[in-house]
């Protein structure tokens, strides 16, 4: 593929994948609205967040095994109509309870959407340039995670709630057209049936777990515990026995991908404790405004996002896992800086502070994520995104339960610094060259 045409398969891919974060996080400042105008609750139009978090969650890994089975651009296409449909069907809803069941079918296109494009880029851009490009795309959906809540609330402001789903239809009209036009066709080698039974026994461990993070009595979380161990159970059973599974175990016997996945998994589990976190932090001993909170903490994000495209040039200079160290290295040094911000309590300390950990975070994402990718064959670059974005939702996960269970900020810093250092002995299992691992269909 020339140069002209991978940067205009970038864009499409960018005009697709970046909706996903912006409407992750431009929902937020809209609740209020929506409870207004339904005359609803907050705990009830909360719904919205979590079905849309839940359902992104459970289908990642499903989406990239249908895209490895039925091709990464049909099912990326799919992913693209189905959040334009859902998007028109939230504008339009008549009620909240059919706003959360548009909010689910808008995730799962949102689903389809990140694993496969990023099977895409893995299998239509060269080796070399692999670390780059991804780190372009994850600066794009970092900066369309940090300015949601502002274009959310400028939109709100002037149109009203309906108006941030119906900003998505330009861009989605222009994803799916430049779509058809733009990324060629990948052959899949081996078409199988999708494993229904496991995908329902993935879908019920995971849903189980994500709402075990939120608050119950204890027979609740007795009877939802004892249900997700034997759903997961279940699933891995069935994975070992299934012909097709949908997710092939045998990937993390390849210690490359194995720790590129972990290292994710505590990259996000630091960088979402810290959203969660410091808002709190800088009401309480700040006494900062929710509106200046919000600014503040945007220096974090777009620091983190700006250094995600860094990253991807020096990854493609220095190798993976110098750029991983060097990433939780400096996660360290951040988290060692937080300890004394209850002591320092200087707005310009904080905000230094937060750009030093944005910085560290996104430096070392793209390495991760080529990692994961270059470390599996090309046939199964679908399923090895959709685990990689498992892994990171699971540390977000993490993340929102440690933050709701520990109230004093010295702990939780204690866990970021501790994740840190783990960062850094994990980052050594990733090798100087991904060996691709070969995984057999059959048992």
């Amino acid at each position: 593929m020339s140069r002209n045409k991978e940067y205009i398969l970038i864009l499409s891919l960018l005009m697709g994948t970046i909706l996903v974060p912006i409407n992750s996080t431009m929902i937020a400042v809209g609740l209020s609205s929506i409870s207004d105008f339904f005359n609803e609750s907050i705990a009830s139009i909360s719904w919205i967040v979590t079905i849309y978090l839940i359902v992104m969650a459970v289908t990642q890994p499903i989406a990239g095994k249908l895209g490895d089975i039925y091709g990464n651009r049909r099912m990326y296409i799919w992913g693209i109509s189905l959040f334009l449909l859902a998007s028109v069907g939230c504008a339009f809803s008549p009620n909240v309870l059919l706003l959360i069941v548009f909010r689910s079918l808008q995730a799962i296109g949102g689903a389809l959407l990140t694993p496969n494009s990023m099977a895409i880029v893995r299998h239509t851009v060269e080796k070399g340039r692999l670390a780059k490009v991804l780190g372009l795309l994850g600066m794009g959906m970092g900066l369309g995670a940090a300015l949601g809540p502002l274009i959310g609330s400028v939109l709100i402001d002037s149109f009203g709630w309906q108006s941030i789903f119906w900003v998505n239809v330009p861009f989605l009209l222009f994803a799916f057209l430049s779509a058809i036009f733009i990324i060629p066709n990948v052959d899949t080698t081996n078409p199988v049936p999708l494993d229904i039974p496991g995908a329902i026994y993935l879908a019920i461990s995971f849903t189980l777990f994500i709402l075990l993070t939120h608050p119950h009595r204890p027979i609740t979380y007795f009877m939802m515990g004892a249900c997700l161990l034997t759903f997961s159970y279940l699933f891995v059973r069935r994975e070992k026995r299934a012909p097709a599974p949908l997710i092939h175990f045998g990937l993390f016997h390849n210690r490359t991908f194995t720790s590129a996945n972990l290292s994710i998994l505590l990259s996000n589990f630091t960088m979402y404790a810290i959203l969660l976190m410091m808002p709190l932090l800088m009401t309480s001993q700040f006494q900062l405004s929710t509106s200046q909170s919000g600014l503040i903490l945007s220096c974090f994000s777009i620091s983190m996002s700006v250094a995600g495209w860094i990253g991807g040039h020096i990854t493609s200079k220095f190798g993976s896992r110098k750029i991983i160290s060097l990433s939780f290295a400096c996660m360290t040094g951040a988290n060692l800086l937080f300890f004394f911000l209850s002591d320092v309590r200087s707005i310009s300390y904080l905000v230094l502070t937060l750009l030093w950990g944005g910085l560290a975070i996104g430096i070392g994402t793209p390495g991760m994520q080529t990692s994961s990718l270059e470390s599996v064959d090309k046939s199964m670059a679908g399923i090895a995104s959709g685990i990689f974005s498992t892994f990171r939702y699971f540390g977000s996960m993490v993340a929102s339960t440690l933050v709701g269970l520990v109230l004093n900020s010295h702990i939780l810093f204690m866990a970021l610094l501790l994740a840190s250092v783990l960062g850094i002995i994990t980052a050594q299992g990733i090798g100087r060259r991904a060996s691709v691992t070969p995984v057999s269909n059959t048992r």
